[in-house]
């Protein structure tokens, strides 16, 4: 699995999200993804984490996915953490 294809994977659930997928060891299989989305708000920590590992939960129950380090805001939490929306 590519890193473009997890991206389209949590796009297709939150829609409006902006989405960077890193592989940690190269290998494809075990990745980090930065998510920014308006339909985090209000919600906590572990409902975000929740909303996006849903969204790829078919490659990780195929093993595709091995591990996936989550970093989720909301456009607010990504303006106040000075990264650019």
């Amino acid at each position: 699995m590519n890193l473009q294809q997890v991206e389209g994977m949590i796009k297709a659930e939150l829609p409006d999200a902006q989405v960077q997928v890193q592989d940690l060891t190269g290998g494809g299989d075990h990745l980090q993804a930065i998510v920014v989305s308006s339909q985090f708000e209000g919600k906590t920590l572990v409902k975000q984490h929740q909303m996006v590992y849903r969204a790829v939960q078919e490659a990780m129950d195929s093993e595709a996915i091995h591990a996936l380090a989550l970093k989720t805001y909301t456009p607010q939490e990504w303006e106040a953490a000075g990264q650019i929306a």
